[in-house]
This record gives structure tokens, sequence and C-alpha cells, in this order.
């Protein structure tokens, strides 16, 4: 009977979280030429359609969210100009409900299983990641250091982990890896912590990575719109900071103070690309900018965790314009396409983050490789899963596993190379 009243609660919780999306639709939609292609970009800034994914090849897709009251117009727009679609979701809310019950049973089969805070069965909350440091620090206090730099602006602590080989040498190198910027990408975090585990736990396999280099890795890089992605709105995107009395949050991937707000990031409060107040106007992206600087010099390799597309992108996203080392990014970043491929079939795109998607100033990557002078700066767009940012629980380990081939032959390349 107690059994039947959790599960009872469970269901009821998990249908409060995705209520809001019953009858939402996503549309797979193809652009065959560069006339069709400038009509999604006009599209794209309509705040009712939400695009989850716009690359410029004209073999992809571009997929769209669409609300209920917007779907019918959305529809004759496309057919008006003869742009090929599909309805790959005819009720995200229904599937977000089953997504998210399978998430909290497989969460509880972990609790019960595993000594550790977290498995790679299921997409755990911002408290078990931050237990999961604590347990390794106090496991392997020789190798690793877990702090907390700062606070997101709802108080919640955002622990940084640094990964050694124990030696004791100090000013070694960097290898610094976030994850999660974007809240509804729930694949990023875990595969954060799959890295973290790989070094720690599976250090006899990976000692090599860390004997001239440390690791430091801040696993949710914004846990106020993380948290709220489990408890009340799946796919919310920015911060949590409300900008007016009826508009939250800031797209902290546009915040960075780097070409910020000059093309791709929005100036109007509800949008998802808002680019802030300000540059740098949340305590989140703040303490990530300190954090590189305080590595300048040191910092040879930033890798940002995000999902999804198959790709891997560097500098810049301001301009199409490449640095004058992109070759040196693009051979770390292929470096890591072929070990994924070579090791699971699967192809990512590699190039700049214009000329594969579209110009967006403000990125963490941009800033990290202009101003705080990494010399490999590169962000990984995991897979898709769902519907794209909705991997299935069964769909975790395979993924992040998958990642790591290519996170793992990156880093040796830089090793090689710096």
């Amino acid at each position: 009977m107690l059994l039947k009243a959790f599960s009872l609660l469970l269901l009821c919780s998990v249908a409060l979280a995705a209520d809001s999306y019953d009858g939402y639709k996503i549309y797979d939609v193809i652009a065959s030429n560069a006339f069709e292609k400038q009509i999604l970009l006009r599209l794209s800034n309509n705040m009712d359609y939400d695009f989850f994914d716009m690359p410029r090849a004209f073999d992809a897709a571009s997929r769209v969210m669409v609300q209920p009251k917007d779907q019918a117009e959305f529809e004759q727009l496309l057919q008006k100009f003869n742009l090929e679609y599909a309805v790959i979701n005819e009720n995200l809310g229904e599937s977000l409900r089953q997504e998210q019950l399978e998430n909290q049973s497989q969460r509880l089969l972990s609790q019960r299983s595993t000594s550790r805070s977290i498995s790679f069965t299921a997409f755990h909350r911002h408290a078990e990641i931050n237990a999961y440091l604590d347990e390794l620090a106090k496991a392997y206090p020789s190798r690793v250091t877990v702090t907390t730099p700062g606070q997101s602006y709802e108080n919640r602590d955002l622990k940084l982990i640094t990964i050694t080989n124990g030696d004791g040498k100090t000013g070694k190198n960097v290898i610094f890896l976030d994850a999660g910027i974007h809240a509804r990408e729930w694949i990023a975090p875990a595969e954060a912590l799959y890295v973290i585990y790989q070094l720690v736990e599976n250090f006899a396999a990976n000692s090599a990575l860390l004997k001239d280099y440390d690791w430091v890795i801040l696993p949710v890089v914004n846990p106020d719109g993380y948290e709220y992605t489990h408890t009340s709105t799946r796919m919310w995107r920015k911060t949590r900071k409300p900008v007016s009395s009826s508009c939250y949050g800031t797209d902290a991937n546009r915040n960075f103070d780097y070409h910020w707000g000059e093309v791709g990031a929005s100036s109007y409060s509800c949008a998802d690309t808002f680019k802030g107040e300000t540059a740098f106007s949340e305590p989140e992206t703040q303490l990530v900018r300190d954090l590189l600087l305080g590595y300048k010099g040191r910092g040879k390799f930033y890798l940002t965790l995000h999902s999804y597309g198959n790709y891997l992108l560097y500098p810049y996203g301001w301009t199409s314009a490449l640095p004058t080392t992109w070759r040196d990014i693009d051979a770390v970043a292929q470096a890591g396409a072929d070990a994924i491929k070579s090791g699971t079939g699967t192809k990512y795109t590699v190039g700049s983050s214009t000329n594969v998607l579209y110009a967006a100033a403000g990125g963490s990557d941009d800033y990290a490789f202009a101003v705080a002078e990494f010399p490999i700066s590169i962000t990984m767009e995991l897979p898709a899963g769902g519907t794209g940012f909705d991997p299935s629980t069964a769909q975790i380990l395979p993924y992040v596993s998958e990642t790591w081939l290519g996170i793992k032959a990156m880093a040796q390349k830089v090793i090689e190379e710096f």
C-alpha cells in the first residue's frame, strides 16, 4: 500500500513538472536553399517559436518547438514557402511526463544499488551532484580537491573539483571543463560527471592524462536553471535571476564580455537568448570569468559541454572570421571527432561556431580563448535524445561513454602539443 501511494505521488509530481507542455509539437524543418534558410532565421526571431537547433547545412533539419495556439499559423507559413517539414512529436508534455517518471524511478534504484550519490542510469539533481564531489574528495584526498568558489543567484553552491595525480607538484598546466550553462541540457552535466568518474575512480586507466596536467571541472554552471527544469519547466534554458516583474533569467552563454551583444543575442528580457542587462550580469558567469582568468597562462584547453547536435565548435562565435591559430584548435577538435567515429561510428561536425551554425556573440568559448588566453577552446554539443534535449535514461551511459572517447582524444592531443 505504501509503495502504491508513493507511486501515485511520483506520478502527480511528474505531471505537474511537465504540464505546461501539453499539446506542444516538435517539428523538423528542411531548408533546401539559402532563401529558405533566411525564412527560418526570420522565424527564429519570433519568440513564439523555440528553435532547438539551426545548422547551416541545407541537408540538416532545424528543430522547432511550437505551442498549441501557434501551430496552425506556423504550418501555414511553412506551406506558404514550400518548406518541407515533419512533426516528430505530437504531444511533448506526454513524452516529458513519461521520461521524468522513468528518471525518478532510476534515481531511486541507483540510490539503493550504489554507495555513491550518482549513477549513469539517471539524471541527478544538483544536490546529488555536489554530494558526489564531496564523496570523492573524502575518498581520494591526495588527488581530489573540492572548493566552493561562489553561489548562484538562488544561493546554491557552485562546487569545483580539481583532479591531480597526487604527486604534489604545483603550477601544472590546466584543462578546464564546464557544463550545464544552459539549464535544459541535462546530458551535459551527466558527461561532466562521467569525465570526473574516469579521471578519479578509473585513475589507473587514465593516469597519463594527469601526469603533466591538472583537470578543473565545474559540472553545473547554472544550478538554479537546472533545478527549475527538474521541478517546474523542463525546457527552461536561462539563469533564474529576475530581470523584470514578468521576465526571468539571462542566457548565460550570451553574457560573456567579448563582443557582448553584437550579434545572435536578444535585448528583450523574456527571450531565450537574452544577453543580460550588462555583460557579466549573472553571478554564475562572473564566477566562470574569474576562474578562467585565474588560470591565464596555465590554462591550455577549455572545453564547455552542451547539447545537442554532434558538433565540435571553436571560435569565433561573433564573426565568420577565424583566429590565426584556428588550425591548432581544429586539429584538436578533429582528433575528438575521429576518436568517436572510430569507436562508435557516430559522426561529429567540426568547425567554427559561426560557420557551422550561426553567429552568436558573448559565449564562454570566445571569452576563454580571446581574453583568458586558453589556446584551445572548444564547445562540444552532445547527441540529441528524444526530441533533442531529453535523452532517455537508457541513453545516458552510451552517450557519456561515447563522448568520453572524444574528450580523452582531445586531451591527449593538447597534452602532446602544449
